[in-house]
């Protein structure tokens, strides 16, 4: 099973969320359909960027990584990087 860390981009405020899941479709529609208590505020969301992991572990290290830097401009140059 491969995992996933995503970065979604509110079309609210144009505030960034990054989090990790198996399934990022099922994860966008559960955020924009309110059922994250912390990002329901913010809706809709858009999907950005994906990051593929074959170990949870390894998504969850590159998400922890990221959300340490509490910084929307290492957020957008992630996004910004070819794949």
């Amino acid at each position: 099973m491969a995992y996933y860390v995503y970065f979604l981009k509110s079309l609210k405020n144009g505030r960034y969320y990054v989090g990790v899941s198996s399934n990022v479709t099922r994860r966008l529609e559960e955020h924009n359909n309110g059922f994250s208590k912390f990002t329901a505020p913010f809706r809709p969301y858009e999907l950005k960027k994906v990051e593929k992991f074959i170990k949870i572990k390894d998504a969850y290290k590159r998400e922890i990584f990221i959300k340490k830097k509490k910084s929307k401009k290492i957020i957008e140059l992630i996004i910004n990087l070819p794949m």
